[in-house]
């Protein structure tokens, strides 16, 4: 099982900028899903975005379009979130996971906690208004 770090977690003002980071170790990421998750107080668990094995695939929720860019780097077994122009709805503790598939196929079970094997503790996320 691979184990999963995050890291780049912070308090911003709103319309800052922040890039989470997630390592893994115990093994390659190479041929896993690779996704974001974040979950504030009192709310359940939801999809951010999610990357392909390679990067050539990513998905994004609706929610963070054009605001947030999943990526990934195989040779360093990390993945990152990039996230601009946050708003304060943004505040969660952000937690990355890893889906023992090659590709994004269904987008809906890409959205799913449940469809995830591997997770990290989770960083804070805060965004002042």
């Amino acid at each position: 099982q691979v184990q999963l770090v995050e890291s780049g977690g912070g308090l911003v003002q709103a319309g800052g900028s922040l890039r989470l980071s997630c390592a893994a170790s115990g093994r390659s990421i190479g041929s896993y899903v690779m996704g974001w998750f974040r979950q504030a107080p009192g709310k359940e668990r939801e999809f951010v975005a999610a990357i392909s094995w390679n990067g050539g695939t990513t998905y994004l929720a609706d929610s963070v379009k054009g605001r947030f860019t999943i990526s990934r780097d195989n040779a360093k077994n990390t993945v990152y979130l990039q996230m601009r122009s946050l708003k304060s709805e943004d505040t969660a503790v952000y937690y990355c996971a890893a889906d023992r598939k090659l590709f994004i196929r269904d987008t809906s079970a890409t959205e799913r906690p449940s469809e995830y094997d591997s997770w990290g503790q989770g960083t804070q996320v805060t965004v002042s208004s």
